[in-house]
């Protein structure tokens, strides 16, 4: 028999999976602050390297094939792209430019740091960002100053493993590890890891549930 705590666990993945079955829409693109939408709703915010699976795992997470357009092409997304769930809307989900090995003019790069720190710093509904990092490769500097300015921004954020199904369970446990002892010195990070894989649904489930509970819903 379940116990209480695994029963409210399996009502919280439940709750989750029935509001993202329902109404889950792309909103706007915004390419600076002031195009954002008015801040009524809680945010939750996905930022990762080029290439990382931003696209792909908002695909998985919110059930649609093509919500968040994805492409082979590292730093394509250029703007903070912002989707709506829920009917009324619940919270948003704003998946942010990918950083590291954007194929783009310094200038363009700069621009783009630039909206994400003062998003980070000045978005009052933001709730909480989920850092995703590839698993094949582990954490790489620009994911080190991209959490050195989570934490200066007093933001509390997920680490997400991305493509788990990619490389040996051996392998994997090793990236865990280290990325959980890499996370425990960072005062913003939660210590607990999501470790997923969208081709297989790894852990789309519980991150789900945990979008939804850091959303406040």
């Amino acid at each position: 028999m379940a116990s209480p705590e695994e029963q409210e666990q399996s009502a919280r993945k439940e709750a989750a999976s029935r509001l993202f079955s329902g109404r889950v829409e792309f909103l706007l693109s915004a390419p600076q602050l002031k195009f954002l939408p008015d801040p009524t709703v809680p945010e939750i915010a996905f930022c990762g390297r080029s290439n990382v699976g931003k696209s792909t795992l908002l695909n998985a997470l919110t059930g649609r094939k093509n919500i968040a357009r994805t492409s082979v092409t590292p730093g394509r997304t250029q703007e903070l792209n912002i989707f709506e769930v829920g009917e009324p809307t619940q919270f948003r989900l704003v998946d942010m430019p990918g950083y590291g090995f954007a194929k783009a003019p310094p200038k363009v790069v700069e621009k783009w740091k630039r909206t994400v720190r003062d998003y980070l710093r000045g978005r009052q509904v933001l709730h909480r960002t989920l850092l995703l990092v590839d698993s094949r490769h582990g954490l790489k500097d620009v994911d080190r100053d991209m959490m050195k300015m989570l934490d200066e921004a007093a933001v509390s954020y997920r680490l997400v493993l991305t493509k788990a199904d990619k490389i040996k369970a051996s392998e994997l446990e090793k990236v865990v590890k280290a990325v959980s002892d890499e996370a425990r010195k960072h005062p913003a990070a939660f210590p607990k890891l999501h470790v997923t894989s969208s081709e297989k649904g790894m852990g789309i489930v519980e991150l789900r549930a945990a979008v939804v509970s850091d959303a406040g819903i």
